[in-house]
C-alpha cells in the first residue's frame, strides 16, 4: 500500500561538507526541521506535515499495492484539429481542450512490473506525458475518471522512481521536468491578507488556506523528492535541468498559504542544497533577496519560517572561521528580520539561526545583542516576550569580553523591562537570573550592572501590582544581596537619596501651583499677570 511509503524519514545525523567552506548539515537541526534519510526503505515525507491526511485512500493503494495482479489505465485522446504537446509520445498523448479534455478513449497499458526491463523507460515516458495534462480540481464533479487515472499514474511513478531500477535517459528526465513545471509551478491564488485589512488578519487564529489540487500536488512533489534524493541520479547531469530558473520558481512557491505545500518546499529545497554544491551561492543569495523584499517591502510572505529552518541546517554546517559573505547575511538579513510586527510567526527558526551563529564565533555575540536592542520593540509587549527569550539564548554563547562592550545598554534595556507595567514583560525579565551563566556575568560585573538596576529592582518589591512579580523581585533582590553587600547598601543609600530628592521636588512643584492658584483666586476680574515669587 502507498502508506509504506508515505510515512516517516529515518534519522540522520547531522554531519558536514569538508569539500564547501560553506557548509551544510545533512539533516536540519532548527526548529521543526525533520531529518530527511535518503534510504530505499520508504518514501521522504516533510517532517511536520500539519494536516496532510493520507495520500490515498483505499482505491490509491488498491492501485499502488497491486502492480504484478492488474493493469495501469492509461489515458490517451482521439486526436482533434489542435498541435500536440511537443514532448508527448503521440500514442498516449492528451490534449486539454475545452478548458481541460476532450473525448478520452481508455487503453489499458500494463504496468511496470508487466514489462520487460526494455521497454520500462518507454512505459515511464508515457506515464510521464499522461500527467503533464493538469485539471480543476476545485470542482470535484468535473473529470472524475481523468482525476483518479492520473492519481494513480502519479503513485505508480512515485514508486517506480523510488524502486532505483535504472538510471534515466537524459530524454525521460527532460520530460520528467517538464512535467513538474506544468504540474507546480503555477500562479498561487490570492492570499487572503489581499483580501481585507492585513491589520486585522491574524494567521495565528485563521484557518490556513488548504490548496484543492493537493492530492495530485502531493504526488508531484513526492516525485521530485524520490527524485532528487535517489541514488540513481546524476547531479552533474541533472544540474542542467535543475537550474537557477528551477531554483528561482521553486522559492516563489514559499509564498503558498498552504502549510503542507511549504513542508514538502523545504524538505526539496533542502536536499537540492546538499545534493547540487554548485547552486549553494545561489540559493543563499536568492533567500536573502526574499528576506530583504519582507523586511524593507511588503512584510508579507507565508514561507519565511521555512526559509529560515532550512537556514538554520545550513548554518550548522558553515565551517570556521566563518566567511565575511555570511558575517554580512547576519547584520544585513537575520538581525533585521525582528523588525516586522509578524515575528511572532517565525521566531522560533530565526532565534535558532541567531544562536547559531554567536556558538560558532562568540565574536558576534555583541553585534548581536546591540542589533536586538535596536528593533526593541516599544508598544508591543508579547514581542518583547520573545525579544527576552531570544536574549537569554545569546547571553548563554556569550563571552566574557564580549559581555562587557554591550552591558550598559543592555541592562539598561532590562531596567525598563524590570519596570514594565506588564507583567509577563517584567516576569520574563526577572527570569534571566535563573540562569547560572547569566547571573556569573552579573557578578564579574556587579560594580557597572548593579547602579543600573537597583532602581528597577527597588521599585517593583515596593509596589508592583503583580504579585508574582513581587515576589521574584525580592528572590533576585536577595541575590544581589548576596552577591555584594557592600555593593548593595551603597546602592541602596543612593536610591534612598533620590528617592528624596525627587519627593522634595514633587513637593516644591506642588507649592507653587497652591499659590499660583491662590493668586488667580485673589483677582479673578485682573487681567495683570501674575508674577510667582519662587521660594
Amino acid at each position: 500500500m502507498f502508506n509504506k511509503f508515505i510515512g516517516k524519514r529515518s534519522g540522520r545525523k547531522a554531519s558536514k561538507d569538508g569539500n564547501d567552506v560553506s557548509g551544510f548539515a545533512t539533516s536540519a537541526s532548527g526548529p521543526g526541521m525533520g531529518t530527511t534519510g535518503a534510504g530505499s526503505g520508504g518514501v521522504i515525507n516533510p517532517a511536520g506535515m500539519r494536516n496532510a491526511g493520507p495520500v490515498s485512500g483505499s482505491g490509491a493503494a488498491r492501485g499502488a499495492g497491486n502492480h504484478g495482479s492488474r493493469s495501469s489505465t492509461l489515458l490517451s485522446v482521439q486526436h482533434q484539429p489542435a498541435p500536440s504537446f511537443p514532448w508527448k509520445d503521440n500514442s498516449s498523448s492528451a490534449m486539454p481542450i475545452n478548458g481541460v479534455t476532450n473525448a478520452f478513449v481508455f487503453e489499458n497499458l500494463p504496468s511496470f512490473r508487466d514489462v520487460p526491463s526494455s521497454e520500462r523507460q518507454n512505459l515511464f515516458i508515457k506515464k510521464i506525458n499522461l500527467c503533464c495534462l493538469t485539471f480543476d480540481l476545485s470542482d470535484p464533479a468535473k473529470n472524475i475518471k481523468e482525476k483518479e487515472i492520473k492519481r494513480q499514474t502519479l503513485l505508480e511513478l512515485v514508486e517506480y522512481v523510488s524502486s532505483g531500477t535504472g538510471k534515466f535517459t537524459e530524454s525521460a528526465m527532460e520530460d520528467c521536468f517538464k512535467m513538474i513545471s506544468t504540474n507546480l509551478f503555477r500562479s498561487l491564488p490570492p492570499s487572503s491578507r489581499e483580501n481585507g485589512n492585513t491589520d486585522l488578519f491574524d494567521p495565528e487564529e485563521e484557518e490556513p488556506t488548504m490548496d484543492p489540487a493537493w492530492p495530485h500536488l502531493q504526488l508531484v512533489y513526492e516525485f521530485l523528492l524520490r527524485y532528487v534524493v535517489s541514488p540513481e541520479t546524476d547531479a552533474k547531469v541533472t544540474k542542467k535541468y535543475v537550474d537557477h530558473s528551477f531554483v528561482l520558481r521553486l522559492l516563489d512557491l514559499f509564498d503558498s498559504e498552504d502549510p503542507r505545500e511549504r513542508d514538502y518546499l523545504k524538505t526539496i529545497l533542502h536536499r537540492i542544497y546538499g545534493k547540487f554544491m554548485v547552486h549553494r551561492p545561489f540559493i543563499r543569495k536568492a533567500t536573502n533577496n526574499i528576506f530583504y523584499r519582507f523586511i524593507f517591502e511588503t512584510e508579507k510572505h507565508s514561507g519565511i519560517a521555512e526559509l529560515l529552518e532550512i537556514l538554520g541546517s545550513i548554518i550548522n554546517g558553515f565551517a570556521l572561521p566563518l566567511k565575511e559573505e555570511h558575517k554580512l547575511f547576519l547584520v544585513r538579513a537575520l538581525v533585521p528580520l525582528h523588525k516586522p510586527k509578524c515575528v511572532a510567526l517565525y521566531h522560533q527558526q530565526l532565534s535558532y539561526c541567531i544562536t547559531q551563529f554567536v556558538e560558532k564565533d562568540f565574536k558576534l555575540a555583541d553585534t548581536v545583542i546591540r542589533g536586538l536592542l535596536k528593533y526593541w520593540p516599544l508598544t508591543n509587549s508579547q514581542k518583547e516576550v520573545l525579544f527576552l527569550g531570544e536574549l537569554e539564548e545569546i547571553l548563554e554563547a556569550t563571552q566574557p569580553a564580549e559581555f562587557e562592550r554591550c552591558m550598559i545598554p543592555l541592562f539598561q534595556q532590562i531596567r525598563r523591562c524590570l519596570n514594565s507595567s506588564h507583567f509577563q514583560v517584567a516576569e520574563r525579565a526577572l527570569f534571566l537570573w535563573n540562569n547560572d551563566h547569566i547571573v556569573k556575568l552579573v557578578v564579574q560585573n556587579r560594580h557597572t550592572i548593579l547602579p543600573l538596576i537597583f532602581s528597577a529592582v527597588e521599585s517593583n518589591a515596593n509596589s508592583h501590582w503583580n504579585q508574582a512579580v513581587h515576589g521574584l523581585t525580592l528572590n533576585v533582590r536577595k541575590m544581589l544581596l548576596e552577591m555584594d553587600q557592600e555593593l548593595f547598601q551603597e546602592c541602596q543609600k543612593k536610591f534612598q537619596e533620590d528617592v528624596a530628592k525627587a519627593k522634595e521636588i514633587e513637593e516644591r512643584r506642588e507649592s507653587t501651583w497652591q499659590r499660583l492658584e491662590a493668586a488667580a483666586a485673589s483677582k479673578p476680574s485682573s487681567m495683570e499677570p501674575i508674577l510667582a515669587i519662587k521660594s
